[in-house]
């Protein structure tokens, strides 16, 4: 059992990267902070906006989850996801993934499996705005064969 409650955000709100990662860095026994930072792209019919759309309590129930099963497998000093929803235009921050540990390697391999899980499985529904329309964004196979490996692995 770790010692901290991860931090989960789910939020219409942009967010301070720095402050996020500092609040992380504050631990007595972190050595190491690890952060990723998604961002909207834009897509070749010009991207007017990304819609993301989630269930309220559901979401953060399931990120939660997920961020305990990282801190089970990781000896991490913290966890932070912040992940947003709404209408989100090229270049916006979508979320962020940061966990804390004392070496790097727990940090990079939480991260990482944080990421995977976000990638494929966190129960956000996003679409794609074109000029041409609106697409539904489905996950694709690379994303189910990088979660994949955390189960084969037993890290």
């Amino acid at each position: 059992m770790t010692d901290f409650a991860p931090r989960i955000v789910v939020t219409q709100d942009d967010f301070d990267l720095g402050a996020e990662a500092e609040a992380l860095e504050a631990g007595p026994d972190t050595g190491a902070v690890v952060t990723f930072t998604g961002r909207v792209r834009n897509v070749a019919d010009g991207l007017h906006h990304m819609e993301i759309e989630h269930y309220p309590g559901m979401t953060e129930r399931a990120l939660t989850e997920i961020a305990e099963q990282a801190a089970a497998r990781w000896p991490l000093s913290g966890i932070t996801v912040i992940h947003r929803y709404g209408a989100l235009r090229p270049g916006a921050r979508i979320m962020m993934v940061a966990t804390a540990s004392r070496h790097r390697d727990a940090a990079f391999e939480a991260a990482s499996f944080l990421m995977d899980y976000l990638k494929s499985r966190a129960p956000f529904w996003k679409k794609e705005v074109t000029g041409a329309g609106a697409d539904w964004v489905d996950a694709k196979d690379s994303d189910e064969d990088a979660l994949a490996r955390w189960s084969d692995t037993g890290t």
